[in-house]
């Protein structure tokens, strides 16, 4: 009977141990001092990541416990669990952290995939204690409100498109040459130079601006030379003799074509011995010693040394003699004209009458100086009919469409300017903007990685993949000076909330999105009348923002006033 009694006894105090070491076991998280950075929490490239740390107080840990950890994300119609983390007592068996008596804190980091069922929701940590078999899971603690995600607002349809400029200048300049040859020694014009299909180019371009306004010779320019063999002082009246004789030639063209031409814009000069033209035709001969003729032309300055020493190269002269000196019996004529082109008005009357008669600069000209996008296709359109080959009419019309928010339209023209022309870096960085509005931004980039030399535009457009990338200090560089959607969100990113609202402030064109991202900058900063008012022009122009913003944790701290609900209705 003792013994037995004995066995009751010693069963008795084992359960009274065991309950001693469960009633040790805590009953809730709200003991536990849980900070959470940032909180809310925010969405950045498409995951929302977040810093725990919890410091525990005394006692809370039981000796032999293992306490596992879990984040767990609570949406309206779901929950998403993060990565569980695991602190243990002093005397439990396992390489966690450990909690003495004494308390301890731990930090960890969190990551959760976004979805938009995340906008309003709440994390909570799910903590469950095991001791030896034993297992209690604590009732969810709440740590965290909603989901901030501003840095999903980026504008894809704000890429920057290109246009083909059409190079327009009212004045132009022009210039025709011909060289005249000369014999040997002689400074008289043979007739075979007259009958020259250069010469004769010269003397009908004469004839064809004899009878026209807006073509103006600037200056003719005769420059005369002698081959540098032979004696200076005969060189010196060749040369100033082929002068005299173009001269005169150039003269007597003019009268017949008549062309009337003030003397002083009628420039001659006379070079005794092309020593300049030599070196240039030398170098570009594959003459035997060219070299060491050259290291001559360098080493002396006196021109009866250089012919010397040149000389002396017996082989090389002769070829010197046959392919080179000739070239520099010369006179080269040179006529330098400015032509004006027409007038605005005459190219806006035939832009709208006889499209036909312009030129494809002028066409683009005329496209560049009206006023409303259906003007503007038109004429690009025209451009398109009449200069097929010409790249810029396609590439221009995309851009007016895209301006209109018309992306198919805009994504055929651009595609059609790039069969006519590919590669052209324009072009490139508008497929590039047209893939932004697609959202696909690994093709947005490549194509921006290629359309180098497309012009600013161009960083802009990859300030905005940047921007995607969270790099939000670089986007912010690219965004310099620009007054956009874009721009004004990387300021609310980077937490500069008064360069924000003036970026914002300045947007050409504002339109809902614009108001919106003032709205949460207001919100930043506890602008409550600009919050309202600014979201109220947002949901007035587009009312699925009204949708938006009673779902959007900026706004947390209006979602109970009557104002704010006023504007959800």
């Amino acid at each position: 009977m003792k013994k037995a009694m004995s066995k009751v006894g010693m069963l008795f105090a084992a359960g009274l141990i065991l309950l001693s070491s469960c009633s040790k076991i805590p009953g809730s998280f709200e003991d536990v001092t849980v900070d959470v950075n940032p909180s809310p929490l925010e969405v950045h490239g498409g995951t929302v990541d977040a810093t725990i740390s919890a410091t525990f107080p005394e006692k809370y840990v039981p000796k032999k416990a293992i306490v596992e950890i879990t984040p767990v994300l609570k949406y309206n119609g779901g929950e998403v669990a993060g990565k569980t983390f695991t602190v243990q007592g002093e005397k439990a068996e396992g390489n966690n952290k450990i909690i003495t008596e004494l308390g301890g804190s731990i930090s960890e980091k969190v990551s959760f995939a976004y979805t938009d069922e995340m906008r309003l929701s709440e994390l909570v940590v799910r903590a469950k204690v095991i001791v030896g078999s034993k297992e209690k899971v604590l009732p969810d603690y709440k740590i965290a409100d909603g989901v901030i995600a501003t840095s999903q607002l980026v504008d894809y349809e704000g890429g920057l498109a290109i246009l083909g400029k059409s190079g327009f200048e009212r004045v132009t300049y022009d210039t025709k040459e011909a060289d005249i040859k000369f014999a040997i020694q002689q400074s008289n014009i043979r007739s075979s130079e007259m009958k020259k299909q250069e010469i004769v180019a010269i003397k009908d371009y004469l004839k064809s601006i004899s009878d026209t306004d807006n073509v103006t010779i600037e200056h003719l320019d005769i420059s005369a030379y002698a081959s540098p063999d032979g004696p200076t002082d005969l060189n010196e009246k060749v040369s100033a003799g082929r002068e005299t004789s173009s001269k005169k030639y150039m003269q007597r063209e003019l009268k017949r074509s008549k062309v009337e031409l003030d003397d002083d814009k009628f420039l001659a000069n006379a070079t005794p011995e092309d020593w300049e033209g030599f070196k240039v035709l030398l170098e570009q001969s594959d003459i035997q010693d060219k070299d060491l003729i050259l290291r001559v032309l360098s080493m002396y300055d006196d021109p009866a040394v250089r012919e010397k020493e040149i000389r002396n190269l017996s082989s090389a002269f002769a070829e010197i003699k046959e392919t080179i000196l000739p070239e520099l019996r010369r006179a080269k004529l040179s006529l330098n004209v400015s032509i004006m082109g027409k007038s605005d008005e005459m190219i806006k009357e035939l832009a709208a009458s006889r499209p036909y008669r312009l030129s494809v600069i002028e066409l683009l000209y005329a496209a560049e100086m009206a006023e409303d996008a259906a003007t503007k296709l038109e004429y690009y359109k025209n451009a398109t009919s009449f200069y097929p080959e010409d790249w810029r009419g396609y590439n221009n019309m995309g851009v007016v469409y895209y301006s209109e928010d018309n992306i198919k339209e805009a994504e055929l023209s651009f595609a059609k300017a790039n069969n006519v022309k590919s590669d052209q870096p324009e072009i490139i960085n508008n497929l590039g903007v047209m893939a932004l509005t697609g959202e696909n931004y690994s093709v947005a980039e490549q194509y921006f990685g290629r359309a180098a030399g497309a012009g600013p535009e161009l960083d802009y457009n990859l300030g905005i993949i940047n921007l995607e990338k969270t790099e939000y200090g670089v986007a912010d560089q690219k965004f310099a000076g620009y007054n956009t959607n874009n721009a004004g969100l990387t300021k609310i990113l980077l937490k500069d909330y008064s360069s924000a609202l003036s970026i914002l402030g300045g947007v050409e064109a504002p339109d809902a999105l614009t108001y919106y991202l003032t709205a949460i900058a207001a919100a930043r900063t506890s602008d409550k009348d600009l919050v309202l008012s600014s979201l109220k022009k947002a949901i007035d122009m587009d009312g699925s923002y009204a949708k938006l913003a009673g779902t959007d944790a900026e706004f947390m701290a209006y979602f109970m006033e009557d104002e704010f609900k006023g504007l959800m209705d």
